[in-house]
């Protein structure tokens, strides 16, 4: 596999959206998205690219000590292939790297099997069920990893 992640810009916004369209029940609009990658102050959005074509993407946001997944997403005709994993572990190691990040979190929609098994493998533990979390009244799991 060979791939690289590196900072999204605004001129991303369309191999995105793409992504976002066909990976989430609720996708963010093209504006949400601008709004993370151009002025959200926490947010740390990096693309996965592959022979020079973005296949997949993770936002999340650092505050004080912890860090929290906001997305992340692989093309679909780049699933299974092991990108999300490498994407993930790339994150997790920018923030080992930071040195001040204490916690890893997230949501996870409850049938979200394929990710809960991603988080799992990387260390995630289930932590608690937050109840109707989602806009179609599903629950999410919240999960955490220590990085220290």
């Amino acid at each position: 596999m060979k791939a690289t992640i590196r900072r999204a810009t605004p001129n991303d916004i369309d191999s995105i959206l793409v992504i976002e369209n066909e990976s989430f029940k609720n996708p963010f609009s093209k504006e949400n998205l601008l709004y993370e990658i151009s002025e959200n102050p926490v947010s740390n959005f990096y693309l996965l690219e592959s022979e020079q074509k973005v296949i997949g993407f993770i936002d999340y946001w650092v505050t004080f000590d912890s860090a929290t997944i906001d997305q992340i997403a692989i093309k679909k005709s780049e699933r299974n292939k092991g990108f999300a994993s490498f994407l993930l572990n790339s994150a997790i190691n920018l923030l080992k790297e930071n040195g001040e990040i204490s916690f890893f979190t997230l949501e996870v929609r409850k049938s979200n099997e394929a990710a809960k098994a991603l988080y799992k493998k990387f260390g995630f533990k289930e932590i608690t069920i937050k109840s109707k979390y989602y806009d179609d009244g599903e629950d999410a799991i919240y999960m955490v990893m220590g990085l220290v």
